[in-house]
């Protein structure tokens, strides 16, 4: 009988590549223990990124591979999740009780970016991570509407402000602390310097991700975001139409200005799907955010259809991902997410807490 040795067990897991961020399972560093006890193989494996839908089909495969070597006895596999944080730009720390904060930008508005990133953030949460999210859109605070919150935000101590939960995420907008009807009428400074307050005010508890849903465009906003507020990653949303994406390539380049890594491209609106007859029809044509993708040598996360149920659910406040979590679009939503997190998980490790700051005094 042939005598397994460890080494044979690498080689095979080198040619698992990992569905969700398309890396094999030894590069991805995602391999903890290898135990062989005579022919019979245990192996733990520890995933960076939340994926509760998909960890037993990623057992039972591994598991499956394992099977195919030569004289082994019995297999078994053990899969752990363990989110960490991710570097920010150069001269930032993450930000307290936050572990990664990823930004979800358009480059023009009416793509569904909102959506794209309340429906993210519950995916995340339903994929086993603790979430947050908090509306950047000071002009047009969306969030609330979307998840049925309203009303201002508790404050223990009158200086700072606890999150309102919808759903298991924690969330902050201006859009709690204004009356719905009031405009915004504010020059650049004070809404960039109320979007750092609200994310430096606010009350956050132990979350390993939050999504932060950028206004459209690349203003003062955006520009604040890239350089004062430590973003582990961002996401593109765009929609096939050529003007959309051409909107979405200038906030692709904001990003690699500022050295904030773009995780992907999301493509929303890519096919309509007629609710009578259930024709699929690309009113916006088609392929756009992979050619996208492509071209700039990022990540195609996924695509999602123009479906009336997400934008009613959207609209009742109990997104698609809660209102329908087995259907089609919570899925696709689910999928998207774990990508994202699965290709932030293979990003530079922060290790800002690692060294102490060194101070040269003269004596």
């Amino acid at each position: 009988m042939a005598h397994i040795e460890k080494t044979d067990v690498e080689h095979l897991l080198a040619t698992f590549i990992d569905p969700n961020h398309g890396v094999d399972l030894l590069t991805s560093k995602s391999i903890k223990a290898i135990i062989l006890d005579g022919n019979n193989v245990t192996v733990y494996l520890e995933l960076g990124y939340p994926a509760k839908s998909t960890i037993e089909a990623l057992k039972t495969d591994v598991e499956q591979l394992l099977k195919t070597l030569a004289g082994v006895g019995s297999v078994a596999v053990e899969v752990t999740v363990k989110i960490i944080s991710h570097a920010v730009q150069q001269g930032l720390k993450p930000q307290a009780n936050i572990k990664n904060i990823i930004a979800v930008a358009s480059g023009k508005g009416g793509v569904g970016k909102s959506t794209t990133a309340v429906n993210i953030a519950l995916a995340l949460a339903a994929e086993g991570a603790k979430v947050g999210i908090m509306d950047a859109d000071i002009y047009g605070p969306s969030i609330p509407t979307m998840l049925g919150l309203s009303g201002r935000p508790d404050s223990v101590d009158n200086k700072t402000l606890m999150p309102k939960i919808a759903f298991d995420i924690q969330t902050m907008s201006i859009g709690y602390l204004v009356e719905p009807d009031q405009a915004m009428i504010w020059r650049g400074p004070i809404a960039t310097n109320t979007l750092q307050q609200l994310l430096r005010d606010t009350n956050w508890h132990d979350i390993d991700y939050l999504i932060i849903d950028l206004p459209p465009g690349t203003g003062d906003i955006q520009l604040t975001l890239a350089q004062q507020i430590p973003v582990s990653g961002a996401i593109i949303v765009t929609t096939p139409q050529d003007i959309a994406l051409l909107d979405a390539q200038r906030g692709l380049g904001m990003f690699a200005k500022v050295n904030v890594p773009v995780l992907g491209v999301v493509e929303n609106m890519s096919l309509h799907i007629c609710s009578a007859c259930g024709h699929e029809e690309a009113i916006f044509g088609s392929g756009g955010g992979m050619a996208m993708s492509e071209k700039n040598k990022v990540d195609f996360l996924g695509s999602l259809p123009l479906d009336m149920s997400i934008r009613l659910s959207s609209d009742s406040g109990i997104p698609t991902v809660v209102a329908d979590p087995d259907g089609r679009p919570a899925q696709l939503y689910k999928d998207i997410a774990r990508k994202t997190a699965a290709r932030l998980a293979l990003k530079t490790k922060d290790f800002s807490t690692r060294f102490p700051t060194i101070v040269v005094q003269d004596t």
